[in-house]
């Protein structure tokens, strides 16, 4: 499911991420990657607000449903 969908407060694995190669490279520098663990802590709006290890980081809805969960 993409990560717009995931439930609030629940950490869910990311299994593939569907972007370009440079904004794939952007995510990972910030601790998004295949294989990696974020829990969504809001979604309201535009965007998306997820834990990522120890840090918060804000996702456009594009690009967060782009990112896909399990």
């Amino acid at each position: 499911m993409p990560l717009i969908l995931a439930p609030l407060g629940q950490e869910v694995k990311i299994v593939k991420i569907s972007l370009d190669e440079k904004t794939k490279k952007h995510l990972s520098n910030l601790g998004v990657l295949e294989g990696g663990s974020v829990t969504v802590l809001s979604a309201s709006g535009g965007s998306t607000v997820c834990r990522v290890k120890e840090g918060r980081l804000a996702l456009d809805r594009n690009v967060a449903s782009h990112i896909y969960v399990a």
